[in-house]
């Protein structure tokens, strides 16, 4: 059985992940910083709930000796947990704003990855997906015919764009573990206010395809839906 740990996942994206694999068969641990809507997703699911905030070192280790107590190990971490930028025009954007962004979209990332790294190394095959994006990929915001670059999001996109050579990085330091990056997509979510033109099932498209990988699949890729994602 595949264990599989998904930040974030009380909804949206996060939590569509987590209903697909476990319908695929994974054993599911829906990680959430709220314990009462974490909770209320995973029994919706009939998985299991773990505490996590990223952006908490004592929440995420509290989440891996829970996982190492209760699953003995982890295959599949999955970093879903994020965040956009403030609402507000670029020239208001602020240092204390990019220590937010950055702190939970990157930051976060190296940290709970960082963190279950050993008990991803005990596995035969260990997988991280980083869930991207699209916005942090310099072919795509400056390709007139995407929708990504009619859009101005400095920080979430310098974000994404650091998480995706994260991505690279971390493939070629650690043979043993398949990492790669995941763009969901322009994706109807809380995330956008519902604005995308797919649904959550097509955005976790990659996520789900990258997650379900054999010992023979890629690494230090980047992909959607569609394939891979130009830099």
């Amino acid at each position: 059985m595949t264990t599989t740990l998904i930040t974030g996942a009380n909804r949206s994206l996060g939590y569509e992940t987590a209903r697909r694999l476990a319908a695929a068969g994974h054993t599911v641990l829906l990680g959430a910083r709220d314990p009462d809507r974490g909770r209320a997703a995973a029994d919706a699911l009939g998985v299991r709930f773990v505490q996590l905030d990223v952006t908490d070192d004592a929440s995420v280790e509290a989440a891996v000796a829970d996982v190492r107590a209760r699953e003995g190990g982890l295959d599949v971490l999955v970093n879903n947990a994020g965040l956009n930028q403030p609402y507000r025009p670029a020239e208001e954007l602020t240092a204390a704003d990019a220590s937010t962004v950055l702190g939970t979209n990157v930051v976060g990332v190296v940290r709970v990855t960082h963190a279950f790294l050993p008990l991803l190394r005990a596995s035969a095959h260990p997988v991280v997906v980083n869930v991207s994006s699209g916005m942090g990929s310099f072919a795509v915001t400056s390709d007139p015919s995407r929708v990504e670059s009619t859009l101005a999001a400095p920080l979430y996109c310098a974000s994404k764009a650091a998480l995706t050579m994260l991505t690279v990085q971390w493939a070629k330091a650690w043979p043993d573990v398949k990492v790669n990056a995941a763009d969901p997509g322009y994706t109807a979510t809380d995330f956008n206010g519902h604005s995308g033109p797919q649904d959550v099932t097509e955005g976790t498209d990659a996520v789900v395809e990258l997650a379900t990988i054999g010992p023979d699949g890629p690494t230090g890729r980047f992909l959607d839906r569609s394939g891979p994602v130009p830099w």
